[in-house]
Protein backbone atom coordinates (compact mmCIF):
# COMPACT_ATOMS: atom_id res chain seq x y z
CA UNK A 1 0.00 0.00 0.00
CA UNK A 2 1.45 3.38 -1.00
CA UNK A 3 2.24 5.70 1.93
CA UNK A 4 0.69 9.16 1.67
CA UNK A 5 0.37 12.11 4.06
CA UNK A 6 -3.19 13.48 3.92
CA UNK A 7 -3.50 17.09 5.08
CA UNK A 8 -6.58 17.87 7.18
CA UNK A 9 -7.59 21.16 8.73
CA UNK A 10 -5.80 20.62 12.06
CA UNK A 11 -3.42 17.71 11.41
CA UNK A 12 -1.95 15.30 8.89
CA UNK A 13 -2.92 11.64 8.67
CA UNK A 14 -0.31 9.08 7.69
CA UNK A 15 -1.94 6.68 5.26
CA UNK A 16 -0.51 3.39 4.08
CA UNK A 17 0.87 1.91 7.30
CA UNK A 18 -2.52 0.31 7.90
CA UNK A 19 -6.03 0.79 6.54
CA UNK A 20 -7.93 3.56 8.30
CA UNK A 21 -11.52 3.01 9.41
CA UNK A 22 -14.08 5.72 8.72
CA UNK A 23 -17.10 5.10 10.94
CA UNK A 24 -20.49 6.19 9.60
CA UNK A 25 -22.84 8.30 11.73
CA UNK A 26 -26.14 8.89 9.92
CA UNK A 27 -28.37 11.58 11.44
CA UNK A 28 -30.89 11.55 8.57
CA UNK A 29 -34.35 10.19 9.42
CA UNK A 30 -34.56 8.33 6.09
CA UNK A 31 -31.11 6.71 6.17
CA UNK A 32 -31.16 3.47 4.16
CA UNK A 33 -28.90 1.74 6.68
CA UNK A 34 -29.74 3.07 10.13
CA UNK A 35 -33.40 3.98 9.72
CA UNK A 36 -33.21 7.22 11.68
CA UNK A 37 -31.73 5.59 14.82
CA UNK A 38 -29.45 8.56 15.47
CA UNK A 39 -31.61 11.58 14.68
CA UNK A 40 -31.62 12.45 18.40
CA UNK A 41 -28.43 14.50 19.02
CA UNK A 42 -27.69 12.77 22.33
CA UNK A 43 -27.92 9.32 20.75
CA UNK A 44 -25.82 10.50 17.81
CA UNK A 45 -23.16 11.84 20.18
CA UNK A 46 -23.11 8.58 22.14
CA UNK A 47 -22.77 6.56 18.93
CA UNK A 48 -19.86 8.72 17.74
CA UNK A 49 -18.05 8.07 21.03
CA UNK A 50 -18.82 4.37 20.67
CA UNK A 51 -17.46 4.28 17.11
CA UNK A 52 -14.22 5.87 18.25
CA UNK A 53 -13.90 3.44 21.15
CA UNK A 54 -14.39 0.56 18.70
CA UNK A 55 -11.48 1.79 16.61
CA UNK A 56 -12.78 4.36 14.12
CA UNK A 57 -10.00 6.65 12.87
CA UNK A 58 -12.47 9.15 11.35
CA UNK A 59 -16.14 9.83 12.17
CA UNK A 60 -18.21 10.68 9.06
CA UNK A 61 -21.44 12.50 9.90
CA UNK A 62 -24.20 12.69 7.27
CA UNK A 63 -27.58 14.39 7.49
CA UNK A 64 -28.92 13.93 3.94
CA UNK A 65 -29.62 10.48 2.56
CA UNK A 66 -28.24 9.62 -0.88
CA UNK A 67 -29.84 6.21 -1.30
CA UNK A 68 -31.42 5.45 -4.70
CA UNK A 69 -34.63 7.40 -5.19
CA UNK A 70 -34.02 9.78 -2.29
CA UNK A 71 -34.86 13.47 -2.67
CA UNK A 72 -32.63 16.45 -1.96
CA UNK A 73 -33.25 18.55 1.16
CA UNK A 74 -32.68 22.25 1.79
CA UNK A 75 -29.58 23.75 3.32
CA UNK A 76 -31.61 24.85 6.35
CA UNK A 77 -32.99 21.37 6.97
CA UNK A 78 -29.60 19.71 6.61
CA UNK A 79 -27.98 22.17 9.01
CA UNK A 80 -30.82 21.79 11.52
CA UNK A 81 -29.95 18.07 11.70
CA UNK A 82 -26.18 18.54 11.77
CA UNK A 83 -25.62 21.51 14.05
CA UNK A 84 -26.69 19.97 17.40
CA UNK A 85 -24.54 16.89 16.78
CA UNK A 86 -21.44 18.80 15.65
CA UNK A 87 -21.70 21.17 18.62
CA UNK A 88 -21.77 18.21 21.02
CA UNK A 89 -18.85 16.49 19.27
CA UNK A 90 -16.57 19.53 19.16
CA UNK A 91 -13.48 18.86 21.21
CA UNK A 92 -14.81 15.51 22.49
CA UNK A 93 -13.19 13.15 19.98
CA UNK A 94 -9.55 12.35 19.29
CA UNK A 95 -10.55 11.24 15.78
CA UNK A 96 -11.14 13.92 13.13
CA UNK A 97 -14.74 14.56 12.10
CA UNK A 98 -15.86 14.46 8.48
CA UNK A 99 -19.19 15.79 7.21
CA UNK A 100 -20.90 14.18 4.25
CA UNK A 101 -22.34 17.12 2.27
CA UNK A 102 -22.27 18.65 -1.19
CA UNK A 103 -23.53 22.09 -0.08
CA UNK A 104 -20.92 24.84 0.24
CA UNK A 105 -22.93 26.75 2.86
CA UNK A 106 -23.34 23.66 5.04
CA UNK A 107 -19.65 22.80 4.67
CA UNK A 108 -18.66 26.33 5.70
CA UNK A 109 -20.69 26.15 8.93
CA UNK A 110 -19.45 22.64 9.68
CA UNK A 111 -15.80 23.64 9.24
CA UNK A 112 -16.40 26.53 11.66
CA UNK A 113 -17.45 23.93 14.26
CA UNK A 114 -14.20 21.98 14.11
CA UNK A 115 -14.90 19.59 11.23
CA UNK A 116 -11.68 18.76 9.36
CA UNK A 117 -12.89 16.86 6.29
CA UNK A 118 -15.72 17.42 3.83
CA UNK A 119 -16.90 14.25 2.09
CA UNK A 120 -18.67 15.41 -1.08
CA UNK A 121 -20.94 12.64 -2.40
CA UNK A 122 -21.38 14.49 -5.69
CA UNK A 123 -17.72 15.01 -6.58
CA UNK A 124 -18.23 18.78 -7.07
CA UNK A 125 -21.09 18.24 -9.55
CA UNK A 126 -23.91 19.68 -7.38
CA UNK A 127 -22.31 22.81 -5.87
CA UNK A 128 -19.15 24.07 -7.58
CA UNK A 129 -18.53 26.56 -4.75
CA UNK A 130 -17.80 23.76 -2.32
CA UNK A 131 -14.14 23.37 -3.32
CA UNK A 132 -13.48 27.09 -2.80
CA UNK A 133 -14.93 26.98 0.73
CA UNK A 134 -12.85 23.94 1.68
CA UNK A 135 -9.73 25.58 0.22
CA UNK A 136 -10.35 28.79 2.19
CA UNK A 137 -10.68 26.79 5.43
CA UNK A 138 -7.56 24.73 4.63
CA UNK A 139 -9.49 21.49 5.20
CA UNK A 140 -9.49 18.14 3.41
CA UNK A 141 -11.92 17.13 0.67
CA UNK A 142 -13.05 13.66 -0.41
CA UNK A 143 -14.17 13.55 -4.03
CA UNK A 144 -16.75 10.82 -4.52
CA UNK A 145 -17.70 9.68 -8.02
CA UNK A 146 -21.42 10.08 -8.62
CA UNK A 147 -23.18 9.51 -11.92
CA UNK A 148 -26.48 11.35 -12.29
CA UNK A 149 -28.48 11.93 -9.11
CA UNK A 150 -30.11 9.53 -6.63
CA UNK A 151 -33.47 10.40 -8.19
CA UNK A 152 -32.30 9.27 -11.66
CA UNK A 153 -30.06 6.28 -10.89
CA UNK A 154 -32.75 3.68 -11.59
CA UNK A 155 -33.21 5.07 -15.13
CA UNK A 156 -29.55 5.38 -16.11
CA UNK A 157 -28.19 3.02 -18.77
CA UNK A 158 -25.14 0.94 -17.76
CA UNK A 159 -21.70 2.50 -18.11
CA UNK A 160 -19.89 0.93 -21.08
CA UNK A 161 -16.47 1.20 -19.36
CA UNK A 162 -17.07 1.64 -15.60
CA UNK A 163 -13.54 1.94 -14.23
CA UNK A 164 -12.24 4.01 -17.13
CA UNK A 165 -15.17 6.41 -16.63
CA UNK A 166 -14.58 6.66 -12.87
CA UNK A 167 -10.88 7.40 -13.34
CA UNK A 168 -11.48 9.91 -16.14
CA UNK A 169 -14.29 11.73 -14.29
CA UNK A 170 -12.34 11.90 -11.02
CA UNK A 171 -9.25 13.20 -12.82
CA UNK A 172 -11.40 16.06 -14.17
CA UNK A 173 -12.81 16.62 -10.66
CA UNK A 174 -9.28 16.77 -9.21
CA UNK A 175 -8.44 19.47 -11.76
CA UNK A 176 -11.52 21.49 -10.74
CA UNK A 177 -10.51 21.21 -7.07
CA UNK A 178 -6.97 22.36 -7.82
CA UNK A 179 -8.24 25.34 -9.79
CA UNK A 180 -10.37 26.30 -6.76
CA UNK A 181 -7.24 26.55 -4.62
CA UNK A 182 -6.95 23.11 -3.03
CA UNK A 183 -3.68 21.18 -3.14
CA UNK A 184 -3.28 17.50 -3.96
CA UNK A 185 -2.23 16.94 -0.34
CA UNK A 186 -5.78 17.86 0.77
CA UNK A 187 -7.64 15.54 -1.62
CA UNK A 188 -8.83 11.95 -1.42
CA UNK A 189 -10.84 9.90 -3.93
CA UNK A 190 -13.82 7.56 -3.61
CA UNK A 191 -15.00 5.53 -6.64
CA UNK A 192 -18.61 5.86 -5.44
CA UNK A 193 -19.79 2.27 -5.26
CA UNK A 194 -23.52 2.19 -5.98
CA UNK A 195 -23.66 5.86 -6.98
CA UNK A 196 -25.22 5.48 -10.41
CA UNK A 197 -23.57 2.14 -11.20
CA UNK A 198 -25.32 -1.13 -12.00
CA UNK A 199 -24.76 -4.04 -9.60
CA UNK A 200 -22.15 -5.92 -11.64
CA UNK A 201 -20.26 -2.69 -12.39
CA UNK A 202 -19.47 -2.24 -8.69
CA UNK A 203 -17.70 -5.59 -8.68
CA UNK A 204 -15.64 -4.52 -11.69
CA UNK A 205 -14.68 -1.27 -9.93
CA UNK A 206 -13.49 -3.21 -6.87
CA UNK A 207 -11.55 -5.65 -9.05
CA UNK A 208 -9.83 -2.83 -10.95
CA UNK A 209 -9.39 -0.38 -8.06
CA UNK A 210 -5.65 -0.27 -8.69
CA UNK A 211 -6.34 1.93 -11.73
CA UNK A 212 -7.72 4.63 -9.42
CA UNK A 213 -4.90 4.17 -6.91
CA UNK A 214 -2.45 5.03 -9.73
CA UNK A 215 -3.68 8.64 -9.65
CA UNK A 216 -1.53 8.99 -6.52
CA UNK A 217 -4.12 10.29 -4.07
CA UNK A 218 -5.57 8.55 -1.00
CA UNK A 219 -8.41 6.20 -1.94
CA UNK A 220 -11.48 5.65 0.25
CA UNK A 221 -13.93 2.84 -0.53
CA UNK A 222 -17.40 2.49 0.99
CA UNK A 223 -19.09 -0.85 0.23
CA UNK A 224 -20.81 -1.10 3.61
CA UNK A 225 -24.48 -2.13 3.40
CA UNK A 226 -24.72 -1.21 -0.29
CA UNK A 227 -27.47 -2.87 -2.32
CA UNK A 228 -25.05 -4.34 -4.89
CA UNK A 229 -23.93 -6.79 -2.18
CA UNK A 230 -27.31 -8.43 -2.81
CA UNK A 231 -27.97 -9.83 0.69
CA UNK A 232 -31.26 -9.88 2.57
CA UNK A 233 -30.23 -10.43 6.21
CA UNK A 234 -27.97 -8.24 8.39
CA UNK A 235 -25.42 -11.03 9.09
CA UNK A 236 -25.14 -11.91 5.38
CA UNK A 237 -24.82 -8.22 4.48
CA UNK A 238 -22.02 -7.82 7.03
CA UNK A 239 -20.08 -10.82 5.69
CA UNK A 240 -20.53 -9.61 2.11
CA UNK A 241 -19.33 -6.15 3.14
CA UNK A 242 -16.28 -7.70 4.80
CA UNK A 243 -15.44 -9.48 1.54
CA UNK A 244 -15.71 -6.22 -0.41
CA UNK A 245 -13.57 -4.39 2.17
CA UNK A 246 -10.92 -7.10 1.91
CA UNK A 247 -10.75 -6.86 -1.87
CA UNK A 248 -10.61 -3.05 -1.72
CA UNK A 249 -7.63 -3.11 0.67
CA UNK A 250 -5.82 -5.82 -1.29
CA UNK A 251 -6.22 -3.60 -4.37
CA UNK A 252 -4.81 -0.47 -2.72
CA UNK A 253 -7.52 1.33 -0.71
CA UNK A 254 -6.11 3.46 2.12
CA UNK A 255 -9.41 3.90 3.98
CA UNK A 256 -12.74 2.11 4.18
CA UNK A 257 -16.05 3.67 5.17
CA UNK A 258 -18.11 1.27 7.29
CA UNK A 259 -21.14 1.20 9.58
CA UNK A 260 -19.98 -1.61 11.86
CA UNK A 261 -16.52 -0.59 13.03
CA UNK A 262 -16.22 -3.36 15.65
CA UNK A 263 -16.86 -6.08 13.05
CA UNK A 264 -14.49 -4.62 10.46
CA UNK A 265 -11.58 -4.01 12.86
CA UNK A 266 -10.45 -7.69 12.91
CA UNK A 267 -11.07 -8.00 9.17
CA UNK A 268 -8.65 -5.14 8.56
CA UNK A 269 -6.11 -6.57 10.99
CA UNK A 270 -5.87 -9.74 8.90
CA UNK A 271 -5.90 -8.11 5.47
CA UNK A 272 -3.36 -5.46 6.54
CA UNK A 273 -1.00 -8.22 7.70
CA UNK A 274 -1.43 -9.95 4.33
CA UNK A 275 -0.72 -6.72 2.45
CA UNK A 276 2.33 -6.02 4.63
CA UNK A 277 3.73 -9.49 4.01
CA UNK A 278 3.05 -9.25 0.28
CA UNK A 279 4.68 -5.84 -0.04
CA UNK A 280 7.78 -6.92 1.90
CA UNK A 281 8.20 -9.78 -0.53
CA UNK A 282 8.22 -7.58 -3.62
Amino acid sequence: MKRILWKLKERELQLGNRTLLMGVLNVAPDSFSDGGKFTDPDRAFAHAIELEEQGADIIDVGAESTHPGSSRITEAEEWQRLAPVLKRLRGRLAAPVSVDTYKAAVAEKALDLGVEIINDPSGLTFDPNLAKIVAERNAALILNHMRGTPETWARLPPLPHPMASVVSDLQATINRALRAGLTRAQLALDPGLGFGKRKEQNFEILARLGELVKLGLPVLVGPSRKSFLNQTTPPALEFAGAAAVTVAVLNGAHMVRVHDVAAMKPVLYVVDEIVRTRDQGL
